[in-house]
């Protein structure tokens, strides 16, 4: 039995309250590259990582996929469509074969009347995730390829960093591709810059993993 209160949205419920909405979520799996839901979809299920990895979203006038965000496990995506009833404002793919728990609209609204400090838990999140999507946004309209890049390395180790003897390690595997559409710009350009963090001792490729070598020199780089 997977125990919600793992998930840090529920983790104010106690253990009765806990087994008495277990019920309403569903289990559900994707397959790498597949669609879980796409941008004017009606939002009907909030979803829940529970293994594997999400990317959200969204296409640019030029046809170029700018990732949002990525969902880790005991996350959840699809909240704030879902609260106010408008359809989803970005697209979700699994990055990676992937299993996720849901709840319907109708399930969840019943609930949060039910336990209000569940509300809090959701809002708090979802602002914290829509300061960092317009972040990201900001970022990629108005600074350079490098600063984008040294700063999504330093915000992915903050979520999913890992003291290793090499260095801060981002357990997350991402490829060059993944930082390209994460940052928008070019795979050419994401190998490029890469390469040059490369050479200066900032950062190294280990399997697909990247490995922060300098912290605060990254940083400089911001």
């Amino acid at each position: 039995m997977f125990d919600i209160t793992q998930i840090p949205i529920f983790k104010t419920l106690s253990p009765q309250e806990a087994k008495e909405i277990s019920p309403y979520l569903l289990s559900g799996k994707f397959r790498k590259k597949e669609s879980i839901f796409s941008e004017g979809d009606p939002s009907e299920w909030l979803y829940i990582v529970k293994k594997g990895k999400v990317k959200i979203t969204k296409i640019s006038h030029e046809g170029k996929e700018i990732i949002l965000e990525i969902i880790s496990p005991l996350e959840f995506f699809g909240g704030i469509a879902v609260i106010r009833g408008f359809p989803y404002p970005a697209n979700a793919v699994a990055m990676e074969d992937t299993e996720v728990v849901k709840i319907s609209r109708k399930n969840l609204l019943s609930i949060m009347d039910r336990y209000p400090g569940l509300m809090y838990c959701m809002a708090t999140n979802i602002g914290d995730r829509i300061k960092g999507s317009h972040e990201t946004l900001k970022s990629i309209a108005l600074e350079k390829v490098e600063s984008r890049i040294a700063s999504l390395l330093i915000k992915l180790s903050d979520k999913a960093g890992e003291k290793t003897a090499e260095g801060l390690a981002i357990t997350m595997k991402l490829t060059k591709q993944d930082i390209a559409e994460m940052v928008g710009t070019t795979v050419e350009t994401s190998i490029r810059t890469m390469s040059k963090l490369n050479k200066a001792g900032l950062v190294v490729s280990r399997a697909g993993r990247f490995v922060i070598r300098d912290l605060e020199k990254l940083r400089s780089l911001t």
